[in-house]
């Protein structure tokens, strides 16, 4: 496939270059910046439909504001490529979201036009409200502080902490509402459908705006009037509106909607706007995946599609056939025979109902499946409302996305004994979405927590027979964590009758006598592959137990290991510090073993993109590196 020609992008490195370029002609920078992401990402993949969205209104952000002096703060990041590529890293870009490439997301220690680092949803208004504030105490009266966030990352709650701040706070923020009602999935909820309605005249808009500069300049609106004239004002546009608007209500000085595509016109409202006092919203309209068919008809499917030939809007997918399942696609069919044959069982996903498969369920039973948005603490605490009148929630939330949900799991669903199932989807290191997506934390932080059940499947069967095992009577909250990608089965052999798991009982998958090799979750079959090479290598003898559970540990196993083995190997896809290695140390200790154990895992430190066979490469825990570590603990 032949690539397009960019001759007006292939002279823009800065915003400077980009405000060289005549007004008239930014639509077709516009439409070079578009076809450029789409023959990248057809051969390099990415997030596709996001960016594709946002190029109007990243080419007139750049074009108005003295970036990188002026900030601007993409919320998620999904969005970022155009911005990437027009500051500096065009020439760089073909190794996005790759190992030692650049990051798939905003990042300020790859560049200064990236005001703040993000990954996770709702962050741009409470980070930009900072900066904002930051600006006037610095006495940077010039400084304009821009947050791009799109409608799906406006469900979160910490999006409307900002918005409700903001409204109080000394500042000058500009917020650019991107409304595509989209996520990855369509969007759910109040918001979404307020969004829908409003229906301000954006002719209205011009001339209150046109008016207010007037009457300024006649120093006719002084700030002690302004409060007053802007209360009659809002009740004028709720009257045009049939609809009172959510911003206004919060002394927000509310712009739109306006079509977000309309480059030109972009620019000469953010000309007006920008300089205007207090915080303020531009609501503009778009369509994710705009400009490329595929994308525009099925923005779910093309928003991180893979290879996909560009012409034909094909996407170049490996054949399943004979490959392992999907550790989510387990999770999701399992989940409907569950619900089949328990009444109780309720689905809650917050806005991941495609990544987390539980769209099958979503399809046989609708009435049982909740989509809650970007808002994982809500999530958590949703579920234990419906767990403490009888239900058995299944909550599906990404490991790392977990984390802004820590607080709720003790709070609400732990301290209560809730019988809520936590199904952690992405655990580990799950590739070219890099540091923000990692689900590393987990182990550590949940062990901590009392009433938790903490297990991690070896593979696709364990998985099912986890899930089984935590919806039955008496089992309380109930944590499973599992990984992206394919298991070790071949395809559908897991899909065999339920068995319950004994709670806190791990087993042996292979006796031994020299070592003893104790892993938690899928990375024991990694550990599996290495002890094999070692000990046809060395011909020693290596035992290897699954412990299955973090909390409660198999304290019996445990006591049994210590007796007979002077040498340990811990072994998770987990941070070192404080997780299930951690937890065995502790109990040698507290019942005064003394074995030389070493400790395998993630290490402290924040691990960038690439692929998955990469980044357990480079952190030793593959099975050469696994095998290296058996081999140097033996010389030891």
């Amino acid at each position: 496939m032949s690539k397009n020609t960019y001759p007006i992008l292939d002279r823009i490195n800065t915003s400077d270059d980009l405000k060289k370029i005549p007004l008239n002609e930014l639509p077709k920078v516009c439409d070079e910046l578009r076809n450029f992401i789409i023959d990248e990402l057809s051969e390099h993949p990415g997030h596709l439909a996001a960016s594709l969205g946002v190029v109007e209104i990243t080419v007139a952000l750049h074009y108005v504001m003295k970036t990188p002096y002026d900030r601007i703060i993409w919320d998620v990041g999904h969005q970022a490529y155009g911005h990437k590529i027009l500051t500096g890293r065009r020439d760089r870009f073909h190794t996005n979201r790759q190992y030692k490439g650049i990051s798939g997301f905003p990042k300020p220690e790859e560049s200064e036009y990236d005001s703040f680092g993000v990954g996770h949803a709702s962050t741009s208004i409470s980070a930009g409200l900072g900066m904002s504030v930051a600006a006037n105490l610095k006495h940077e009266k010039n400084q304009h502080i821009v947050a791009v966030i799109g409608d799906g990352s406006l469900t979160g709650g910490l999006a409307f902490e900002g918005l409700n701040n903001a409204s109080i706070s000394p500042n000058n923020l500009l917020m650019i509402l991107n409304d595509n009602q989209i996520a990855i999935d369509p969007i759910r909820g109040g918001m979404h459908h307020y969004l829908v309605n409003i229906t301000t005249s954006r002719t209205y808009n011009q001339l209150r705006f046109k008016l207010s500069q007037l009457l300024a300049d006649m120093n006719i609106l002084t700030s002690g009037k302004k409060r007053k004239i802007t209360q009659i004002s809002n009740q004028i546009k709720a009257s045009f509106a049939r609809q009172s608007n959510i911003f206004e209500g919060m002394n927000i000085r509310y712009f739109g909607p306006v079509d977000g595509h309309d480059c030109i016109n972009l620019v000469r409202i953010l000309d007006e706007i920008k300089d205007y006092n207090g915080p303020k919203v531009l609501h503009i309209v778009t369509k994710k995946g705009k400009g490329y068919r595929p994308a525009e008809e099925s923005a779910t499917e093309w928003h991180a599609p893979g290879k996909f030939n560009k012409e034909t809007g094909e996407r170049i997918i490996s054949d399943p056939c004979g490959q392992p399942s999907l550790y989510q696609d387990v999770f999701g069919k399992t989940l409907v025979e569950l619900a089949e044959q328990n009444e109780k069982i309720i689905g809650v996903t917050p806005a991941m109902v495609s990544g987390c498969s539980l769209n099958f369920l979503m399809e046989k039973m609708p009435h049982r499946t909740f989509d809650v948005g970007i808002a994982e603490g809500h999530a958590v605490t949703f579920s234990a409302g419906m767990a403490a009148e009888g239900m058995v929630p299944f909550c599906n939330i990404y490991s790392s996305f977990m984390q802004r949900a820590f607080d709720n799991v003790i709070h609400d669903v732990a301290l209560q004994k809730l019988p809520v199932v936590f199904c952690l989807d992405r655990a580990g290191l799950v590739g070219p979405d890099g540091a923000t997506h990692h689900g590393m934390f987990d182990l550590a932080y949940f062990r901590c927590i009392p009433h938790l059940t903490i297990s991690a499947p070896l593979n696709e069967l364990e998985l099912r027979n986890l899930m089984y095992t935590a919806q039955l009577p008496d089992k309380g909250a109930f944590v499973i964590r599992y990984p992206k990608g394919n298991g070790v089965f071949c395809h559908c052999e897991w899909e065999q009758p339920f068995s319950e798991i004994a709670v806190g009982k791990g087993r042996c998958l292979k006796n031994g006598n020299d070592l003893a090799i104790l892993s938690l979750g899928t990375i024991g079959n990694s550990a599996s592959k290495a002890i094999t090479a070692v000990e046809n290598a060395r011909g020693v003898s290596i035992a290897h137990y699954d412990m299955r559970f973090l909390k409660p540990l198999d304290e019996e196993l445990l006591h049994s290991v210590a007796q007979k083995f002077n040498k340990i190997i811990t072994i998770e896809d987990g941070v070192i510090s404080g997780g299930f290695g951690s937890a065995v140390l502790e109990f040698f200790a507290d019942n005064g073993y003394t074995p030389s154990v070493k400790r395998l895992g993630l290490p402290d430190r924040f691990i960038e993109q690439g692929t998955q066979a990469e980044l357990y490469h480079e952190v030793e825990l593959d099975a050469e590196g696994i095998d290296r570590s058996i081999n140097d603990f033996l010389s030891a």
